[in-house]
């Protein structure tokens, strides 16, 4: 499933800017997001999940999201990549499982040559919303009015994954900034 805004570009000869690829990593939905840098504002070219049913063996879930992945890399050409760091207070196996999405994720972006950049989550909910404890309908709410779309953006995987792009393409801007 994905969600391509109005009057996007569908092909990298139409950008003007840096375009960030924003992951939010899982392994039965991985939230994408790329977001072109234009300066004084950021334009929103694409979102949406990537889903692989949970009965799935593992390598075909890492299938079913790597390919569409790698489609997008291929049509916006993307320089960078923000990807959500892993989360502490997952139990052991969980964190194996994300740990392959998150490999075949930076695979992708390492053969494209695109520099990754890994945030936490409590980083990248204080630097949408001011408060690094804040839940999920709250980020989709203020990437709803930060990028201006006209709906609020879901599901959740997908407004999180709008949310890191956006964190790593204004921390680029401003490294003082902090993460």
């Amino acid at each position: 499933m994905s969600i391509t805004t109005p009057n996007s570009p569908k092909t990298s000869d139409l950008r003007e800017g840096e375009i960030w690829l924003g992951i939010d990593p899982g392994s039965r939905v991985t939230g994408y997001a790329l977001l072109e840098d234009l300066g004084r504002r950021v334009r929103v070219l694409e979102y949406g999940v990537f889903t692989a049913p949970e009965g799935l063996p593992l390598s075909e879930r890492l299938l079913r999201i790597s390919r569409p992945l790698e489609e997008r890399m291929r049509q916006y050409s993307p320089s960078r990549l923000a990807m959500e760091s892993p989360f502490v207070k997952i139990n052991a196996h969980s964190a194996l499982v994300l740990g392959h999405v998150r490999g075949a994720v930076m695979l992708l972006a390492a053969q494209r040559g695109i520099p990754v950049t890994e945030l936490s989550p409590a980083s990248v909910k204080q630097a949408v919303t001011g408060k690094g404890n804040a839940d999920k309908e709250t980020v989709a709410f203020m990437m709803q009015r930060i990028l201006q779309l006209r709906e609020l953006p879901s599901p959740t995987d997908a407004s999180d994954a709008l949310a890191i792009a956006w964190t790593g393409l204004t921390s680029a801007r401003n490294p003082l900034a902090g993460r």
